[in-house]
């Protein structure tokens, strides 16, 4: 593998782990939503405008409030976890025909 192949494969491992960390920052505010925290605290704050895009961009396509459980983190959860299988055997694909 090249030196241009090895850059294309830590780059799409950068990808990969920056979407990783947005997937756990979605699962923690989706936890943190269950004991209804206090909406002044900094780090709920951060959660929320991190992740409300997100929601609302999942809500206006997909209905996911079903019984009044919101599924929107599940779908955003599974979704980037499919971004991420094709993102990264993409990336593998690249860098091994260069």
């Amino acid at each position: 593998m090249s030196d241009l192949g090895l850059v294309i494969v830590q780059l799409g491992g950068l990808f990969t782990s920056l979407i990783n960390i947005y997937i756990w920052v979605v699962i923690i505010a989706a936890l943190l939503s269950f004991v209804n925290p206090d909406p002044y605290n900094p780090i709920v704050q951060f959660l929320r405008r991190v992740t409300d895009p997100a929601y609302k961009l999942v809500r206006r396509y997909i209905r996911t409030n079903i019984n009044g459980i919101d599924l929107a983190p599940l779908v955003i959860v599974i979704g980037l976890q499919i971004i991420t299988i094709l993102l990264s055997y993409i990336f593998k694909t690249l860098a091994q025909s260069i």
